[in-house]
Parts: C-alpha cells; sequence; structure tokens
C-alpha cells in the first residue's frame, strides 16, 4: 500500500515539473517571437532602396552592401534604310558613365528575327576602332585580355538569333563608349503590305528544368536566371528587367530614322505601335516617331503599303559579291476559290505570369475573334497553359451555340500566373485523343498557339512540334509588346503553318482576320523552283503558301540570266506555274549575306533533324567569309592603348531592359539590389515560433 501511494507521489510531481517545464518553454517562445518582431522593422528599412534626393534611379549593391553610382546611361539611335525586302540598319549604343568607377557595362538585348549581325565598330572621343569576326571563343579570349590589361574593348555575342550580348570593357568615370552595330534583316511582306519590326526590349524568358549545380565554363553569367539542365545558357539571357522610373530621366531611350525607297507609289504608311511623323520625297519616304525619343519598351512596327496597281505579283533582285552572283525571288500565287474544309480547331491561349496585364486581354480578344470564325460542321477546343495544361472539353467539341457560349464564358474568366510550361501544352495540343481523327475524310486539324514566347529551351520546343505535329498544322500568334519573334516564327515554320503578330489592341482586328482567312486552307501544296543548272538555293525546300503569303527563296552560283519556274499545287489538284526571266532582275544589295544566313540556319536545322552537332567548320567558314556573327563567331573591337591603370579597379554592371509597356509588374527581375530575403526570413522564424507556441498551448489544453 505504501509503495503505491508512493509511486502515486512520483507521478504527480512528474506531472507537476512537465508542466511547469511546458510553460517556461511556451513563454520563452512567445518572447522570442515578440522579439522577432521588433527586428522586422530595422530589416524592413535595410531591404528598402536608399533615399538620397536621387529617387528613380537603379543603384547596384556590391558584395558588401554598399550602394554604389547610378547604373549606367543607355541611349541608343536606330538608322533604317530599306531597299526592295532587305532593310540595312545602323544600330548605335552609348554607354554613359556617371560614376566614379572605372565601369564594364554589361547588355544583353534583341535584334528582329533573321537579323544578320555584319560590321562593328568602337567609338570612343574622336576615335573609331573597327571590329572584327572572330570564332566566338577566339573573341571572348582577345575581349578578357584587353579589359585585364586595361585597354577599352567590346564583344557582341549571339545568343539566339534574335538575342544577342554586347560587353564594354574600361568605360572611364564620366565618360561615354559608343559601340556601332550594322545589321540587315527581311522586310515582311504580307496581304499585300509590307512590315519592318525593331525591337528595343523583350519579356522575360522562363527557364524550365532543373538548376545546374555547377556553370559550365564558357558561359558568362550576367543575368537573374540560373543555368537549368534545359536551358544551360539561361544566365546569359536573362537580362534584368526593370521600369522607366527605375533607371535616369535620359536612359533607355531610343532615336529612330527610316528611309523607305519604295521606287512606287505608296497607298499608306502607318505604325501600331507609335504616332508618326512622315515626310515624302518622290520615290523616297522618310519616317520617324512623333516627338522626342521614344522610351525602349516596346517593338516599333512600321507598314506601308503600294497603291493597288503596284502591288508586286513577282520580283527578282540581284546582287554580286567577290566575283559570285546571288539571286532573290519572290512570288506571290493568286487568291483561289475553293469551299472551306470543315476543320478541327484546336486553340491554345497562354496564362503564364509573363502574359500578365495588356498580354492576357489581347489573348483574350484574339480567341474570341478565333471562335467567331468557327462555322457549321467544325468542332473546336480550348487549352490554356501557365505551371500545367487545361482542357476546357476532353475532345474537339461541335462548334453550335452552346458549346461557344461556354467557351466564350471560359475565356473570359482567364487570368495570367504561373510558369511557362510549353511543352505539356504543346504535348496535348498536338497529342490529343482527337489527333486520330485528323485523316477524316474532308477534314483538317489545325492549331493556334497564342504567347509571347518568352521560354529559354526553344529548340526543345522546336524538336517536339516536329515529333509530335503528324498532318496537324500549327498556326502561331504573338501576343504582347515585345513578343519572342524567333520562337513564333520558327514554330509556324515546322508547324507548317503561319506567325502572326498582334501588339496593339487596336491592332488585333486585320492581321487575325487575314490569319483566320488563310486557315482556311492553303493556296499552294508542294512547292517546286525550278533554277537554271548550279543554283544553290534556300530554303531548299519551300514550305506550303497561305493566301496572302509570297515565296521568297534566294539563290548563289548563277547569273542574272535564263529563267526560274514555280509551280505548285493548288487546292482544285491543278498545277499552278509562274516563269520569271531573271534578266529582269533588279538591283539590290546584302543578299550574300540573306543566302549565308539562310545557309546556315539549313544547317543548324539539319542537325536537330538529325539529332546530331551542327556542322561547326562549315558555319564558322560561311560567317567569316560573309562577316557575320553566328552561334561560333563573335564581334570584336579592342583599342591598342591601355588608358585604366592596373591597380584601379573596375566594377561590372548588367544594364537592365525596361519592362514591356503593357506588362504587369511580377514581371520584374531587379539586378542584385538590397531585397527583402531578410525581411521574409525573420517573418518566416516569427511564424515557425507561433506556430510551436500554439501546439504547445493545444498540448496543454488536452492534458
Amino acid at each position: 500500500m505504501m509503495l503505491s501511494l508512493n509511486l502515486l507521489r512520483m507521478d504527480r510531481n512528474n506531472i507537476r515539473a512537465s508542466r511547469r517545464l511546458r510553460r517556461l518553454v511556451e513563454g520563452i517562445t512567445l518572447w522570442l517571437a515578440f522579439l522577432m518582431l521588433l527586428f522586422v522593422q530595422p530589416l524592413y528599412a535595410d531591404a528598402a532602396p536608399a533615399d538620397d534626393g536621387e529617387a528613380g534611379l537603379l543603384r547596384f549593391v556590391d558584395a558588401n552592401g554598399r550602394y554604389q553610382q547610378p547604373a549606367l546611361v543607355l541611349g541608343s539611335q536606330f538608322d533604317v534604310t530599306v531597299s526592295g525586302m532587305i532593310a540595312q540598319t545602323r544600330l548605335v549604343r552609348r554607354f554613359r558613365n556617371t560614376s566614379n568607377q572605372w565601369q564594364e557595362g554589361v547588355f544583353v538585348f534583341p535584334l528582329p528575327d533573321k537579323a544578320s549581325v555584319n560590321d562593328l565598330a568602337m567609338v570612343v572621343g574622336e576615335r573609331r576602332i573597327e571590329g572584327k569576326v572572330r570564332p566566338r571563343l577566339a573573341a571572348r579570349k582577345e575581349y578578357a585580355r584587353a579589359k585585364q590589361t586595361g585597354r577599352q574593348a567590346v564583344n557582341v555575342e549571339q545568343q539566339r538569333p534574335n538575342l544577342f550580348t554586347a560587353r564594354v570593357a574600361n568605360i572611364p568615370p564620366g565618360e561615354t563608349v559608343t559601340i556601332d552595330i550594322a545589321y540587315q534583316q527581311p522586310v515582311q511582306y504580307r496581304n499585300g503590305i509590307f512590315e519592318l519590326r525593331l525591337p528595343t526590349t523583350l519579356t522575360p524568358r522562363y527557364m524550365p528544368g532543373p538548376p545546374i549545380a555547377e556553370a559550365q565554363p564558357d558561359q558568362w553569367q550576367s543575368g537573374w536566371a540560373l543555368a537549368t539542365q534545359s536551358v544551360p545558357d539561361a544566365g546569359a539571357i536573362s537580362p534584368y528587367t526593370v521600369t522607366p522610373a527605375d533607371v535616369a530621366p535620359d536612359s533607355h531611350r531610343a532615336d529612330i530614322d527610316v528611309v523607305i525607297h519604295a521606287g512606287v507609289p505608296l497607298s499608306s504608311i502607318t505604325s501600331p505601335s507609335h504616332s508618326l511623323d512622315t515626310r515624302r520625297d518622290g520615290g523616297t519616304v522618310r519616317v520617324s516617331p512623333s516627338g522626342h525619343a521614344v522610351l525602349m519598351d516596346q517593338d516599333f512596327v512600321l507598314r506601308w503599303q503600294p497603291a493597288q496597281d503596284y502591288a508586286p505579283v513577282a520580283a527578282v533582285f540581284h546582287d554580286r559579291f567577290e566575283g559570285e552572283d546571288y539571286l532573290m525571288t519572290m512570288v506571290l500565287p493568286g487568291k483561289t476559290g475553293q469551299k472551306p474544309l470543315p476543320r478541327d480547331l484546336v486553340f491554345v491561349i497562354d496564362t503564364s505570369g509573363s502574359m500578365a496585364g495588356e498580354s492576357i486581354r489581347q489573348a483574350r480578344s484574339a480567341l474570341d475573334r478565333g471562335l467567331a470564325t468557327l462555322r457549321a460542321g467544325d468542332r473546336f477546343n480550348v487549352i490554356q497553359f501557365n505551371s500545367q495544361p487545361h482542357a476546357l472539353f476532353m475532345e474537339p467539341v461541335a462548334a453550335n451555340a452552346n458549346n461557344l457560349a461556354r467557351a466564350q464564358r471560359y475565356v473570359q474568366n482567364l487570368s495570367a500566373d504561373g510558369g511557362t510550361e510549353m511543352a505539356s501544352a504543346l504535348a496535348l495540343a498536338l497529342g490529343s485523343s482527337a489527333a486520330g481523327k485528323e485523316t477524316e475524310a474532308g477534314r483538317v486539324r489545325q492549331v493556334v498557339f497564342m504567347t509571347d514566347g518568352a521560354v529559354g529551351n526553344e529548340a526543345a520546343l522546336f524538336r517536339q512540334i516536329r515529333a509530335q505535329l503528324g498532318s496537324q498544322r500549327l498556326f502561331t500568334v504573338g501576343i504582347g509588346s515585345a513578343p519572342n519573334q524567333h520562337f513564333m516564327r520558327e514554330a509556324a515554320k515546322w508547324g507548317r503553318g503561319t506567325y502572326t503578330s498582334v501588339g496593339d489592341p487596336s491592332d488585333l482586328e486585320g492581321p487575325l482576320r487575314a490569319l483566320f482567312a488563310a486557315m482556311s486552307s492553303p493556296v499552294l501544296t508542294d512547292i517546286q523552283t525550278s533554277w537554271p543548272a548550279g543554283a544553290e538555293a534556300y530554303p531548299a525546300r519551300p514550305g506550303d503558301l497561305f493566301q496572302g503569303e509570297p515565296l521568297i527563296q534566294v539563290a548563289k552560283g548563277i547569273p542574272a540570266s535564263g529563267t526560274l519556274t514555280v509551280s505548285g499545287l493548288s487546292p482544285d489538284g491543278e498545277r499552278w506555274s509562274r516563269t520569271l526571266d531573271l534578266q529582269q532582275a533588279a538591283p539590290a544589295q546584302g543578299l550574300h549575306r540573306r543566302w549565308a544566313r539562310a545557309r546556315i540556319d539549313s544547317l543548324l536545322d539539319q542537325a536537330e533533324l538529325s539529332n546530331q552537332e551542327p556542322d561547326k567548320a562549315e558555319i564558322t567558314r560561311l560567317a567569316m567569309a560573309h562577316t557575320l556573327a553566328s552561334p561560333y563567331t563573335s564581334f570584336v573591337a579592342v583599342d591598342t592603348t591601355p588608358v585604366r591603370a592596373a591597380d584601379v579597379p573596375l566594377e561590372s554592371q548588367s544594364v537592365p531592359t525596361l519592362l514591356p509597356k503593357g506588362s504587369q509588374a511580377g514581371m520584374l527581375r531587379y539586378p542584385q539590389t538590397a531585397t527583402l530575403a531578410p525581411l521574409l526570413m525573420a517573418i518566416g522564424l516569427v511564424g515557425v515560433m507561433f506556430s510551436l507556441a500554439i501546439a504547445l498551448l493545444r498540448r496543454r489544453v488536452m492534458a
């Protein structure tokens, strides 16, 4: 009995001790949480940008947390001359160092799709240093040596066909270094309208795939993204993104001047992106944006239309370079009057975070217009994607009133958030359960892909399109003020469709009407071109032609004599053909570069198709011979005289790009500045301690 009483007393003592211990732990936890809250305000103050009377200037923070001078001030000037189907552009970038430190400027910038960079020069004061094209690794080494030894230098590399990086070493305090880049681009022609696009900024790209623990030694890290297995060069294609208020008032502005040698009367000159000042002098027209220099936050788009009697139906151009002849032809087939075939039409809309703001509103409007084109007998589906895809219907359904009303309600409720997992959306659209029905007699299957193309794994997506396309056709619609034109155009090419850009709400109707009219059926299939013997022409196998779209092919190795025959199969099964007299070719400049660029693209495409490494030696040879930047060649310009002493430090700054117009602030990617990380860590610790305290209190109550 005494033993039982002693044991009972011991249990009671243990319970009292346990309760006292719990109360002690609870008290310590709550006091720690209170103390952590006291630290939140100072941490928040440390995370906020310093206010020293210079609000609006982007400031960088070094490894020790000290604020540096304002970022480099960037100015740009585009001088463009259009002759025939080619535009020659002289792009001047000015880097002004407003700090008291020697600086290296790093700037990642877009150029037009299919642009061919063919010249580089550096201007320092009154001196102009001409650049040279070198193999990529050799150019890097030459630039690095110049940077280390205090000499001024510039290196321009191609990261993507439409994305380049400029590095400018040893910019003195208070001084300006100018780089002068020359490039040419094809002028687009469709539905009787010529179009020229000058990109000034880019949409931050989504980088899928697990991160790579260690960056590759040949990659220069200068962006916000880390390398991933899907995008190993993510650090080189992810420039920081800021708003105009984050940079100096005179930074990130561009002067644009375009001279068009039309040679024929023009019925209209318009721009969906900017208001214009236009001056005419006979067959020459000079165009520039109205007012002062424009903000570099959206593409500059210019369109001009020949008078109806002068619209080209066929044209041939001739150029001679280093003893060899180059020819380019443009053939526009006439319209056909065949009856449209019933379709299975799948609309895919990007609802990722990069589409937030004006872009998602444009995409919803574009999709509404697409739904309105559906006819009796058509079937359709709507797929939206961000971090994962979602289809409205299990498979394409009949385009009746009930289904269309349901789709319209679904589209109006779409919002933008999350990642851009495009591969899963393509797989769902191209490989859905309805894909097996595409071979039904008298029915075609089409996919309309609406996106800004803000992805870094373009090559993998092109391979996927080729693998899953089958007999379907993929049409792309570029959304936003700065879409990734390279991805959009190449995806449409591999999808045997067309690319349409809609960059402004007021610009939706015309391009989309033309797109959906062309989608009814191709004008010509099985296209063949018969050049005189000895011609090497690209693209070697022209794709199908759609209404209002010309065939453009460039050839080398034959003089401007003889004839060219273009033929194709019309929808009614009849063979259509046209013969052109090459002696009537008009003079042109830069055709050799366009041919070399087309040849390089062909070699890269062949490597993708065969899943092999590209012919690096041949691509390098072509780029060197025609003075072009390429995946394996870069431009470098180096001054011979050192200007910075070896003991004077050199800072490096990544010059940001501006947030595309109409985008939301959630897309911002700031340079290395003081962040809210300490604040978030503190809040997280407070949350953990409160959770622990609540758990202990619950245990006490239960006890």
